[in-house]
């Protein structure tokens, strides 16, 4: 079977920062370059950061969107890029605003595809802001049928996973944004593993890692085959460039059409299979035990809050207390002991082993601590 490898680049992104976002697709790119990928993918509205919210109704931020993508295409072709295929999401406004992802080829942007599922419950309100999809992109690839999704789109039956069986899609590519929640690894992989049979098609999915605001990443991209069989896992909470040699059928089963209003659209960048390589080992992270996927959680997400809103350093007082012992030691974690000012505010009522406790505490940790009485 034709050969493919996909590098999966699971980055930390920040609402708004377009010329940032851009950087670090670029920075990837050229590491995805050295090792020989072949198709390179991001996570979900890549340029603009996820979730966006009001930020969708404003046209001169979906104009910003737009215009850093097709710059991105240009800066990626410059860079000797432009062969390798590279999956990113953005922010598009086609009558209404889009939750979107393109392919950059060649230095051109050859593909767009418009997320279907929205989802509408928990920390999502995606039917308030975007316009569902209707199309479906095929694009041949080194003989390769490769079809695109958009995270909810793996959690809803029907839709785009029914549609790339019809369609005898080899391999799908779904970009994500998706939150954090405890034992999520588990259902992701299952999910994952069934919807790639549903769709008789391999299956390469890349999540967005860090936090934005009260939403946390974990990251934990992964890929499977036409079989469901785990080919390869990145870690959590943690970026990461995962690499994945795929043997991957020209055309998938066929499957049956599904009665849902999507439709499919046709695109041929090149039928000629890659020569035939030597696969790279496959690499599949250990997951976390379950304390330790929370602890990074509260770590990345004080980590990212500080660093996303430019804070440099957190104040908090320590009472030599269980609670705020925890919060300064997820604060030394999240942003370095160094940068952590604890202050303690005894009064009469305040026992000695307490204000000794305030002082181990900042002691053993390594920050800053003051005692004001």
């Amino acid at each position: 079977m034709p050969q493919l490898r996909v590098a999966l680049a699971q980055i930390d992104i920040c609402v708004g920062d377009l010329h940032g976002n851009a950087d670090a697709v670029l920075r990837e790119a050229e590491r995805a370059r050295e090792t020989g990928a072949h198709l390179l993918a991001f996570p979900e509205m890549t340029l603009t950061g996820y979730p966006p919210e009001d930020l969708v109704f404003r046209e001169s931020f979906a104009e910003a969107s737009e215009h850093a993508l097709g710059a991105l295409a240009t800066t990626l072709h410059e860079h000797t890029l432009g062969d390798m295929a590279v999956v990113v999401g953005y922010l598009a406004h086609d009558e209404g605003p889009r939750n979107a992802a393109a392919l950059i080829h060649d230095g051109r942007v050859v593909a767009t595809y418009y997320k279907h599922h929205l989802p509408n419950y928990g920390v999502f309100d995606e039917a308030r802001y975007f316009v569902p999809g209707t199309r479906f992109p095929v694009i041949t690839l080194h003989g390769i049928r490769i079809g695109l999704t958009i995270c909810e789109d793996l959690w809803q039956d029907g839709g785009p996973f029914a549609v790339a069986a019809a369609a005898r899609c080899g391999l799908v590519v779904c970009i994500n944004g998706s939150p954090y929640e405890r034992s999520k690894d588990d259902t992701r992989l299952q999910l994952a593993q069934r919807r790639a049979k549903e769709a008789g098609a391999a299956l390469a999915y890349v999540n967005t890692v860090g936090a934005q605001d009260e939403l946390v990443y974990d990251g934990d991209s992964l890929a499977v085959d036409a079989g469901g069989r785990l080919l390869a896992r990145g870690p959590q909470f943690a970026e990461d460039l995962l690499i994945v040699d795929f043997d991957v059928p020209t055309e998938g089963s066929r499957g049956e059409p599904d009665d849902t209003e999507m439709h499919i659209e046709e695109l041929v960048l090149s039928t000629e299979p890659v020569s035939a390589y030597e696969p790279i080992p496959t690499r599949l992270t250990e997951r976390m035990p379950d304390e330790e996927e929370v602890w990074n959680a509260l770590v990345i997400g004080v980590r990212d809050y500080a660093r996303k809103n430019g804070f440099r350093t957190v104040t908090l007082a320590l009472s030599g207390g269980i609670d705020s012992a925890l919060v300064a030691a997820i604060a030394c974690d999240a942003v370095g002991p160094e940068n952590v000012y604890t202050v303690n505010l005894p009064s009469r009522y305040s026992s000695e082993h307490s204000k000794d406790d305030a002082a181990d505490l900042a002691e053993r940790t390594g920050c800053h601590f003051e005692t004001f009485s």
